[in-house]
This record gives C-alpha cells, structure tokens and sequence, in this order.
C-alpha cells in the first residue's frame, strides 16, 4: 500500500510528540517512542520535525575506505519532499557523521531534518540554514575511513525503537516518536482530533473551570 501523502507542513503547525505518543498508546501500539536522548542542536526550537524515514545504517571502521561516503552520499541524493534523514549509529562518539555540506544536498531534495543517533559537526552553519538536527553531540572529527554507511532504506533501531523506511517520525523539545506506517491514518486522525479537544480543555481552565472539573467534563487531559 503507497503512504499517503499528507500536507506534512499543516501538520508540524498542528502537532507535537506527546499528543502522537498518547495516541499510539491508546492503539496499544509499542516501543514508539526513542528511548535515548537525542536533542535538537540546529534548528528553531519552538518548531516541530514531522516528516518520513529517510533510513540509513551505520558503522565504525578502521581501515581505509577505498569508496568512501559513497552509500551515504547515495542515500542522501535519493531523499524525497519532507524525508527525515535517519542515522542509525548505535550511539557512536567516532565522528561527526551530519554537517554543512550533507545538509545542502538533503535540503535541495527537499529534505527537512535529520536525526542522528551519534555526532554531528558545522551546527553554526546548519543553524544559519534553519535545518533542524537532531543528534547525541558534536564532534569536528569527519566521518571518513572512521564510520560509513552500510545500508541504506532498511528496517533500523534506536533507542529500542524499530524505524522502517517511510514510517513518520515527530521529533521536538519533549523527544522523538515514530508513527508504524500500520497505525499512520487513524493515529493522524485521532491527534488531530485530540489538539482541537485539548485546546478545548485549555480555554475552559483559563475561564476558571478547575482541572478536576475539565477532566470530568471532557475526559481529556
């Protein structure tokens, strides 16, 4: 089944992760949120990261590569309209996998971020393009003949996450959740749903309804 294509930019103004992540609990999905921490260290702050997996596998060498970046390069030149860049290092401090120059290119495919679950470098520079980032540190150590990509577009884990290629991904200053592409429409739907109740509950409690009064009255909290 093709993914739908959402209007990924209404929905970074309408959600946030913590709304997504209720929601797949009530589905009962598992294990969708990222159990590490990765903060954002380019960007806006106060913006949202929602787009598709972009999924490429990591892994530290110590030899010298007789291709090196090739597969990431390839990876990063096959990004679509509102991908999410995703590099599954298993944590590694290494190198700086993520910089100026990769952030270029994904943002001429119309790539909107990137999360790296390792190092990244040149964040003054990312800032100045208002490209978010989302990573363990920074390193200005390259990535060459230290760490490569060794598959691109697979099924990878971080933070005892599963993140396949094409599952949606919100990530902002609470943390980073994926949507299983098999709860994607009624998970949209519902948190949808559950922001206009939300702010519903919101205005009620400023005009003086207490909070045990709200949850009774909308069962929302």
């Amino acid at each position: 089944m093709l993914p739908t294509n959402h209007n990924f930019e209404q929905l970074r103004s309408k959600l946030y992760s913590a709304v997504v992540s209720d929601v797949l609990d009530a589905l009962d999905s598992h294990n969708h949120v990222l159990r590490c921490q990765l903060p954002q260290l380019t960007g806006a702050k106060d913006k949202v990261l929602i787009g598709r997996c972009k999924t490429t596998l990591w892994a530290d060498m110590a030899h010298e590569d007789s291709k090196p970046y090739e597969l990431e390069l390839k990876a990063v030149d096959s990004c679509k309209q509102d991908d999410v860049f995703i590099a599954a290092a298993n944590g590694s401090h290494r190198s700086a996998l993520w910089g100026e120059l990769l952030t270029t290119a994904s943002m001429r495919t119309g790539s909107v971020g990137a999360i790296v679950d390792g190092l990244v470098r040149d964040q003054t520079k990312m800032n100045s393009m208002n490209f978010p980032v989302f990573a363990k540190g920074a390193s200005p150590l390259d990535s060459k003949n230290r760490q490569k990509v060794i598959d691109l577009d697979v099924r990878v884990e971080i933070g005892g996450c599963l993140i396949y290629p094409g599952d949606i991904i919100i990530a902002d200053n609470d943390g980073i959740v994926i949507i299983p592409q098999e709860f994607e429409e009624e998970t949209i739907a519902r948190a949808l749903e559950k922001v206009s109740a939300e702010n519903i509950v919101r205005d009620a409690i400023k005009n003086g309804l207490s909070a045990t009064a709200a949850f009774k009255k909308y069962g929302v909290l």
